[in-house]
């Protein structure tokens, strides 16, 4: 976020936030840009989720702009109501939003709310009653045993080729160890699970640290990545690299899965992730617990880890009319 700027064309005590942001009361353009600092200082997310949740704050704001025809000021934030409220959802809407990006709107316009009532700026409760679009229920879509080995199976190409050693050891990292893909690209030389490194401290999500034990097979994968990469490592740069040396954008290892979609006869919904949905769903269908799951995944709550019992029992009712020779 840009640092707060006043222009001759503005009048006095109205600043504004860079130039995709509304002229604003000085008031609330500072509490916008401490906001900022809170979400990157205080609870030190990732940069993605801050400029998310900037955005829905910033078009609150400028849908209020233009509908008071004024710069916008605390005074106004603490007059907000239900109805208003409605009003700029029903305007998102309109402008093609769908469901799950109101809801994740809403969600973040209230925890930015009750950030002002915790530092004692304004109590303004008004988007706490305002309901969330409704949901579809889903739940994560894993590959079978079968096709998730197949993914990670890098064959001779991984044993001649750097660039597929490459993607066979992030592949690994994703289906052996749960690991996000950005947790798997953000791993350092340092800290690579080379042969008889079993356990790396993973840092995910809020910047809660966890254990994440490596089976020998990624161990031996990421070894002959490092034997082949062309590039010189220093120890804390990132270990998986581009065709140029630079660090590995994500966007590499979706192409591959696409490419791998299409040679495995997979279906879309074969992405990276669906690795650690996989990782997740099969080691629970071999009787581990959930406990254990969360904790190897990082989830903050039991009920995010929870969803997998529903893909496990869809798995089950699926077998058991599948084969039962009543069904």
């Amino acid at each position: 976020m840009q640092a707060v700027t006043t222009s001759a064309h503005l009048p006095d005590g109205v600043e504004q936030v860079g130039g995709d942001w509304p002229p604003l009361g000085v008031d609330l353009s500072r509490l916008v840009v401490a906001w900022d600092t809170h979400l990157t200082d205080g609870r030190g997310l990732a940069a993605k989720s801050i400029e998310a949740y900037g955005r829905d704050l910033r078009q609150l704001l400028t849908w209020l702009h233009t509908r008071l025809q004024r710069p916008v000021g605390i005074d106004d934030l603490a007059r907000l109501d239900a109805k208003t409220v409605r009003a700029f959802l029903a305007a998102r809407r309109r402008s093609g939003l769908e469901n799950r990006s109101m809801a994740r709107a809403l969600s973040s316009l209230r925890m930015f709310f009750r950030w002002l009532e915790e530092t004692d700026t304004l109590k303004n409760r008004t988007l706490r009653l305002v309901q969330a679009p409704r949901l579809p229920h889903s739940v994560p879509k894993p590959l079978t045993v079968e096709r998730a080995a197949a993914v990670v199976d890098g064959g001779m190409a991984a044993e001649l080729d750097w660039v597929a050693a490459r993607d066979t050891a992030v592949l690994l990292l994703l289906y052996g160890s749960g690991l996000r893909l950005s947790e798997a690209l953000g791993l350092t030389l340092k800290d690579a699970p080379v042969v008889g490194i079993e356990v790396v401290v993973i840092t995910g999500k809020g910047g809660r640290q966890r254990m994440v034990p490596i089976l020998p097979v990624t161990q031996r994968a990421v070894a002959r990545y490092l034997e082949l990469c062309p590039y010189a490592l220093a120890d804390d740069e990132p270990v998986f690299r581009g065709a140029k040396g630079g660090p590995l954008s994500p966007r590499l290892i979706q192409l591959a899965m696409e490419r791998m979609r299409a040679a495995l006869g997979l279906p879309e919904t074969a992405t990276p992730h669906a690795l650690r949905h996989s990782f997740a769903t099969h080691l629970l269908s071999s009787g581990a617990d959930l406990r254990q799951i969360q904790e190897l995944l990082g989830h903050s709550s039991l009920s995010t880890t929870q969803i997998y019992t529903e893909v496990d029992r869809e798995r089950l009712l699926k077998a058991h009319e599948m084969y039962h020779p009543r069904a």
